[in-house]
């Protein structure tokens, strides 16, 4: 994997809240793929990067995401486009 290139602290926080209200995200990577997962907790690792972990027991480094959507009306953000 590449070297990890840190996401703005703006869409941490967008991470964040996903995790703290246990959002379901429809969740979209850098590579193409796609899944559905509910939002845990975020942990910074030394020297690896930052990463997201999902209820499928999934991790993703952040910069590896692409963009999430919640699911839901009660979401406080619609879809968030983490990469250009």
């Amino acid at each position: 994997m590449t070297a990890y290139r840190p996401i703005d602290c703006e869409l941490h926080d967008y991470l964040e809240i996903a995790c703290l209200y246990g959002y379901r995200l429809n969740v979209e990577l850098v590579n193409g793929q796609c899944f559905q997962a509910t939002a845990l907790t975020t942990q910074t690792l030394e020297n690896e990067g930052e990463f997201i972990y999902f209820d499928n027991q999934r991790v993703c480094r952040l910069d590896q995401l692409s963009a999430i959507t919640p699911q839901g009306s009660h979401a406080l953000f619609g879809r968030i486009a983490l990469t250009q």
